[in-house]
């Protein structure tokens, strides 16, 4: 890859790092919607909202269409889709994996407190 592209991918990975920003590209990814909508489902600020939509615009990450005198969001294209549903399968593996890491290192542990005895 070349510095252009990874520097793009670097930028994509900060547009998408914030649990604000990642609620709404979860909410969008099932539907269009509103800033109402959208601070209503996740229960953020309409400010916060606006803002974070801004961002993500700015990382070509969503687009909005305008109705009347409704904005209406949505993801700009499906890698945006598999991008969110990639990282959460890996948080959730990494997740699952480190419980059970954790779990066998305290299995371990009581083992060989009960061989010292």
């Amino acid at each position: 890859m070349t510095d252009a592209t990874l520097a793009r991918v670097a930028g994509l990975f900060r547009a998408v790092g914030d649990v604000g920003r990642l609620k709404l590209l979860s909410q969008l990814l099932a539907r269009e919607a509103t800033v109402t909508e959208l601070a209503t489902s996740t229960e953020l600020p309409m400010s916060t909202v606006s803002q974070q939509l801004r961002l993500l615009r700015a990382a070509q990450l969503v687009k909005r269409r305008r109705s009347g005198k409704q904005l209406f969001y949505t993801v700009a294209h499906a890698s945006v889709c598999e991008l969110v549903e990639l990282a959460a399968d890996a948080a959730i593996r990494s997740e699952a994996e480190g419980t059970v890491a954790s779990a066998a290192t305290k299995s371990a542990g009581r083992d060989e407190s009960s061989r010292a005895r």
